[in-house]
C-alpha cells in the first residue's frame, strides 16, 4: 500500500521550501520597490499553508518509503510546485491566464525554458528572478534538492533518488544519499557562482549575472532579455556561457570526482563524455563549415554562433545568440535532431542522453557481427563494464515509448491546428526539455499563440520528459495501484 502519511510529510516540507524561495524573491520585491510584493506574499502564505496541512495529515508518519511511495511523491511534487509556483505570476496580474501562468511555471521547474512571454522586459525584477530560480530549483531535481538539505527522508531517499535521477544508471559517489546529494549540489552551486564572477567581468550587471547563471547551470534557457543572449552583444558572454552549458552537460557525478577529487582520468575515460564530447564537435564542425558557406559571417564568428547553439540546443538549455530559422534549411533539421540527443546522464539536460544512444550502438553494431558469427558472445561494455540484459531491455523500451509520444504528441496537436514544422518541434522540444522550436515556435518567437489545450499537452510533455517517461507514466497504469 502507498504510505500515504509519509507522502504527505514530505510534501509539507517541499512546500515550506518553496514558500521561503517565494519570500526571497518578494525580498527582491522590497529592495526595487516593485508591484510583485503583495502577489509573492500571497503567494507564500497559500504555499506555507498547503505545507501545513499536509505536515498535519502526515504526523506519526512511519518512516519509511517504497519504490512505489517516490514515484508518486516526485511525480506530485513537481505537479504541486508548478501550481503554487504559478501564483506570483498569475496574482500579479502579469500572466492573468491560468494556462499560460502554470504553463510558464512547468516550463521553469523542468527546465524546458518555453515561454508565452512576448515582452520578458516588461517583467519586475522579483518575478525574472523567480523564473531563474524554478529552473535553478528544477535543475538536478526538486526532490534531490531537499535529500540535500533535510534528513527526513531515512533509507527511503534511496527510493527518491531512483524516481527523479536522469539516465539508465544512477552512480552515487558516497554509500549515503543524503552525502552524495550534498557533493553534488556543492558542484552546481560552485558552477553557478563561477558563472556569475565570469559574466561580471564581461559587463553584464549583477541581477542579470546572476539569472543567467542560474538558467545555465541548470540547462534551462529563461534569459532576462527577450532576444536572449543575443540582446547583449558580447562574443565574451557567449564563450563564458557556451561554456558552462557544456559543463553542466556532464555528468555531475564525474564533475565531482574532476574538480573535488582531481581524478581525471575518470573523466578522460569515460564512454558518455566521448560521445558527448564527439557529436557537440561534429555538429558544430557541420553548422560551421555549412554557416561559412552560405551567409555573410566570418569564420569566427560562423564557429562562435554554431557552437553555441549547438550546445545549447544539445545540453537542452535553449539559450539564442542567433535566429537559426534565418540559416539554411538543411541546419533548421540539424537542430531538431540535436534536440533528441541530449547530453550525458546524470546531468542537467533532458533528451534521449548520450549514454542510451553509445548502449544502442553497440547493441546495433553487436548485431551485425552475431549474424557473421551466430555463437558468439557478445557483451555489451561501457567504461569496461557489461550492460546487463535488463538494462539494454530498459533503453529500448524507453526508447520506443519516447519515439511514440513523439508522434502522438504530433498528431493531437496538429489536430489542434498547430501547423505541421511548429507541431513536431513544439513535441520535441517539450519532451525534451529543449525551449525553442522551429516554424513559429522558432528562437524569434513566443509560444503565446498556441491553443491553450495545446500548453496543456506541452506542460504535460515536459513533465514526462524531465522525469523520464517511466515516473509519470507509472501512476497510469492499474497495477502500479493494486495492494500487491
Amino acid at each position: 500500500m502507498i504510505n500515504s502519511k509519509m507522502i504527505c510529510k514530505i510534501m509539507g516540507s517541499l512546500f515550506f521550501i518553496e514558500a521561503g524561495f517565494l519570500i526571497l524573491c518578494a525580498l527582491l520585491a522590497i529592495y526595487y520597490k516593485e508591484t510583485d510584493l503583495t502577489a509573492f506574499l500571497s503567494s507564500a502564505a497559500i504555499t506555507a499553508g498547503a505545507g501545513i496541512v499536509f505536515s498535519i495529515f502526515g504526523k506519526n508518519a512511519e518512516r519509511k518509503i517504497s519504490r512505489r511511495d517516490g514515484y508518486v511523491v516526485v511525480s506530485l511534487a513537481w505537479i504541486f510546485f508548478s501550481l503554487f509556483g504559478m501564483l506570483p505570476f498569475y496574482l500579479s496580474g502579469y500572466i492573468p491566464s491560468i494556462t499560460d501562468a502554470f504553463f510558464e511555471t512547468m516550463s521553469g521547474f523542468t527546465t524546458t525554458g518555453a515561454s508565452i512571454l512576448d515582452n520578458i522586459e516588461s517583467l519586475p525584477h522579483g518575478l525574472l528572478f523567480w523564473r531563474s530560480m524554478t529552473q535553478w530549483i528544477g535543475g538536478l531535481g526538486i526532490v534531490f534538492f531537499t535529500i540535500a538539505v533535510l534528513p527526513i527522508f531515512g533509507v527511503g531517499g534511496v527510493q527518491l533518488f531512483a524516481a527523479e535521477a536522469t539516465g539508465p544508471t544512477h552512480d552515487k559517489v558516497h554509500p549515503r544519499i543524503g552525502v552524495t546529494a550534498k557533493w553534488i549540489w556543492s558542484i552546481y552551486l560552485g558552477l553557478t557562482i563561477a558563472e556569475v564572477f565570469l559574466l561580471l567581468l564581461g559587463g553584464m550587471d549583477v541581477f542579470d549575472s546572476v539569472c543567467h547563471s542560474l538558467t545555465t547551470t541548470a540547462t534551462g534557457g529563461y534569459s532576462t532579455k527577450q532576444n536572449s543572449i543575443a540582446a547583449f552583444h558580447s562574443p565574451y558572454i557567449e564563450y563564458v556561457i557556451t561554456l558552462f552549458m557544456f559543463l553542466s552537460g556532464i555528468n555531475f557525478t564525474l564533475l565531482f570526482l574532476f574538480f573535488l577529487k582531481g581524478k581525471f582520468k575518470r573523466l578522460i575515460e569515460n564512454t558518455e563524455f566521448h560521445w558527448y564530447l564527439g557529436t557537440v564537435g561534429c555538429f558544430t564542425l557541420f553548422t560551421t563549415v555549412t554557416l561559412v558557406l552560405t551567409s555573410p559571417m566570418g569564420i569566427e564568428e560562423s564557429f562562435r554562433k554554431a557552437i553555441f547553439q549547438v550546445v545549447s540546443l544539445q545540453t537542452t538549455t535553449g539559450f539564442i545568440s542567433a535566429d537559426y530559422m534565418t540559416w539554411v534549411p538543411v541546419l533548421w533539421t540539424l537542430m531538431c535532431i540535436i534536440m533528441l540527443f541530449g547530453a550525458c546522464a546524470g546531468s542537467t539536460s533532458g533528451g534521449i542522453k548520450c549514454i542510451r544512444i553509445a548502449i544502442m550502438s553497440r547493441v546495433s553494431r553487436n548485431e551485425f557481427k552475431r549474424i557473421i558469427h551466430p555463437n558468439a558472445v557478445l557483451p555489451v561494455r561501457i567504461n569496461r563494464q557489461v550492460i546487463s540484459s535488463t538494462t539494454k531491455s530498459a533503453i529500448l523500451a524507453f526508447t520506443f515509448l519516447y519515439i511514440a509520444i513523439v508522434f502522438i504528441g504530433w498528431l493531437l496537436l496538429m489536430i489542434l491546428g498547430v501547423g505541421f514544422e511548429e507541431a513536431y518541434s513544439v513535441v520535441i522540444s517539450s519532451l525534451g526539455n529543449v525551449g525553442p522550436g522551429i516554424g513559429k515556435c522558432g528562437p524569434s518567437y513566443s509560444w503565446s499563440g498556441l491553443p491553450d489545450m495545446a500548453k496543456w499537452i506541452s506542460a504535460l510533455l515536459m513533465l514526462i520528459g524531465r522525469l523520464e517517461l517511466f515516473t509519470v507514466l507509472l501512476l497510469f497504469t492499474p497495477g502500479f495501484w493494486k495492494k500487491h
